[in-house]
């Protein structure tokens, strides 16, 4: 079976106001675009393709907080309860982007995710470590989360991760508010995401667990970021999955 991808990032209970939420969409939008070509073009989502493709948009501070004052795009039933939204690039088996913001809700946290392209050649162009680690500082950077990165559904289910965040990943992100991370094995890099937190990129080729020698890393890994404590689960991510 294919194993697939996606890219994350999570933090809880953090009320913010339609207009921070529509600067916060907006800056990841524009720094996502910088990643790839494919992320110049997005779409709001529909029950069609059709449909959709008639639903192009700019991904302006304007256009975002117009979006954020409908009903639709409403997490709760006022602006003060955050907001969902979602949207694809236009692309069939292409990439797509699902958030809640602004929420300051202990049982529903904030949240953003990408969803790679699912066939080549954009699959292998963005599903590789340079892409996929600029694509996570784009969301570090927008939303300053307390933890995310990019995971193999193939890694959680063979280990069988918790429901809710923080998981082991390709790529991991933690924030400054969550510790140190520790010294890791060779071939691990650590970089800092300017003040804001730290990313580590398990391998420089694509992780899969196919190849056992990735999988021991992971678990290496794991086993040591839990150790400094970095892996703690929030109650608040009890009901959450990808």
């Amino acid at each position: 079976m294919k194993e697939t991808y996606y890219a994350g990032v999570y933090w809880p209970a953090r009320a913010e106001s339609a207009e921070q939420c529509a600067r916060r969409t907006e800056a990841f939008i524009r720094l996502l675009s910088q990643c790839d070509p494919l992320y110049t073009h997005w779409f709001e989502q529909a029950k069609s393709l059709k449909k959709a493709l008639q639903l192009q948009f700019e991904p302006t501070y304007e256009t975002f907080l117009r979006f954020f004052s409908r009903k639709t795009y409403r997490f709760g039933k006022t602006d003060k309860d955050g907001f969902n939204f979602s949207a694809w690039n236009g692309i069939r088996c292409g990439s797509n982007i699902s958030l809640t913001c602004g929420t300051a809700s202990e049982y529903s946290p904030n949240v953003c995710l990408l969803y790679p392209p699912s066939k080549d050649p954009e699959e292998a162009r963005i599903l590789s470590a340079p892409v996929m680690t600029e694509v996570v500082r784009a969301m570090a950077l927008a939303w300053e989360p307390d933890h995310g990165g990019v995971f193999s559904h193939g890694y959680r289910k063979l280990r069988q991760e918790p429901v809710g965040p923080p998981y082991t990943g390709w790529l991991m992100y933690f924030s400054r508010r969550r510790g140190e991370v520790p010294p890791l094995p060779e071939p691990v890099r650590v970089e800092p995401v300017e003040d804001k937190g730290t990313l580590v990129i398990l391998t420089p080729e694509r992780f899969t667990v196919d190849n056992p020698a990735h999988v021991a890393l992971a678990d290496q890994v794991r086993a040591s970021l839990e150790r400094a404590g970095l892996l703690q689960e929030s109650s608040a991510y009890a009901s959450t999955s990808s």
